[in-house]
């Protein structure tokens, strides 16, 4: 139809591969967040994995319970900002 290259890559291929994209991002941010937690309970002497594990330890249950409580927190937080990305980003894309 006479767009160039670059204009069918902006108007067409891009905004039809943008939710996928996003919903990849969302879905590795939520991986890496989980594994980052992960290796902090196995082997770091620092962070909330460390904290809650070091609790545990000593039977500190509120520590352990609040740790917890702050992982979920941030992971709530982290879904919420990138679910408002796309839903400025890609207005179109179907919601379920």
């Amino acid at each position: 139809l006479g767009a160039t290259r670059a204009q069918v890559i902006r108007h067409v291929i891009l905004p039809s591969a943008l939710p996928s994209i996003l919903t990849g991002l969302r879905i590795a941010l939520g991986a890496g967040w989980s594994t980052l937690v992960a290796a902090e309970l196995v082997a770091a002497t620092r962070g909330l994995g460390f904290m809650i594990q070091s609790a545990a330890q000593f039977l500190v249950t509120d520590v352990v319970v609040m740790g917890i409580l702050v992982i979920a927190i941030i992971a709530f937080a982290l879904e919420f900002v990138i679910r408002r990305i796309e839903r400025v980003l890609v207005p179109w894309a179907g919601r379920e």
